[in-house]
């Protein structure tokens, strides 16, 4: 069984990554990028509306 993904930027420093639905808070959390510790709403980290769903799906 293949584990769902989403994939992640961070708007101020651009850091691009991919992680699981289960490691990640809800969409309204506050959440820290790993790469410049920017502190923003889980939902704004989201790439594109599908890892969104995604997130929201699964979460």
């Amino acid at each position: 069984m293949e584990e769902a993904y989403v994939r992640l930027l961070c708007p101020e420093c651009g850091k691009n990554w991919e992680s699981t639905p289960s490691e990640l808070p809800g969409c309204k959390r506050v959440y820290h990028c790993p790469g410049c510790h920017a502190s923003r709403r889980m939902a704004e980290f989201t790439r594109t509306e599908r890892d969104l769903e995604t997130l929201q799906t699964l979460r």
